[in-house]
């Protein structure tokens, strides 16, 4: 699964105070951490409380890279944020997120063709968050649809079905099983399907527990990446075991230490 680190975020309190403070140490060390837990990207979020969130943007993405050379994730609603961010990405970048309002996908797609960027859909426009199967599964199919108008690749796409928070939309969440496996029928070759795991368990007593429950469950129904907390081990494992047990690569005893090092 392709893993992006959701760690670097000004929501968390420690977070927002390096990115106030401008200390690289926090930021590096968390960095660092994640990748070495088995992150494939990092998703940077200067957060709400920042009086200058592209000059922190920038200097959140040249902190990172100078110890890590990995895929960011470059996570803002504004679009002169995102470009400057992308204009200073290593790597291919991720643009996180384009909804099916026409005004993002108008703003933000040109940006993704210009850049070469990886680009996470979300299944969301002007009336909200469908309730259906079939309604996520339409403005994923809107996403796509304009992409490939605009001669962008699937294989760049990661269409986000939307899972909610168990505590107040229980019935979603085998809802958003389903799209997932509806998703991977629109097109040939198929988009990748991903999901911010860490919003079903928002405001429940063991986040961990219901987070690794239903990574396992949504890989089961072809997921193929997730923005999550790669410190969180007991996930990690869950996840790896997972995909062991879905044939995606081949069982040693040590098949945890040997994932990691691939």
């Amino acid at each position: 699964m392709f893993i992006i680190g959701e760690r670097i975020n000004g929501m968390f309190k420690s977070v927002a105070e390096a990115i106030q403070k401008k200390d690289k140490k926090v930021i590096r060390d968390l960095a660092l951490k994640q990748v070495n837990a088995g992150a494939n990207a990092l998703d940077l979020n200067v957060g709400p409380a920042v009086a200058e969130p592209l000059e922190a943007m920038i200097w959140l993405i040249e902190t990172v890279q100078e110890v890590a050379k990995v895929t960011l994730s470059i996570d803002t609603t504004k679009p002169e944020v995102m470009e400057a961010g992308l204009k200073i990405c290593q790597n291919q970048a991720i643009i996180n997120s384009i909804s099916a309002v026409k005004e993002k996908m108008d703003t933000l797609i040109p940006l993704a063709k210009k850049y070469n960027s990886l680009i996470i859909g979300l299944t969301l426009d002007e009336k909200g968050i469908p309730q259906t199967v079939e309604g996520r599964t339409e403005l994923a199919c809107t996403i796509l649809t304009r992409l490939i108008d605009e001669e962008i690749s699937p294989e760049n796409l990661y269409l986000d079905p939307l899972i909610l928070p168990v505590n107040v939309a229980q019935d979603q969440c085998p809802l958003v099983l389903e799209t997932i496996k509806q998703i991977k029928l629109l097109s040939d070759p198929p988009p990748k399907t991903l999901l911010g795991l860490s919003n079903v368990s928002q405001k429940t007593l063991d986040r961990s527990l219901v987070n690794r429950t239903y990574a396992v469950m949504s890989l089961a129904y072809g997921l193929d990446g997730a923005i999550l907390d790669p410190l969180d081990e007991e996930l990690m494992k869950a996840v790896i075991t997972a995909e062991l047990l879905l044939n995606k690569f081949i069982y040693c005893d040590s098949y945890l230490e040997a994932y990691r090092k691939k």
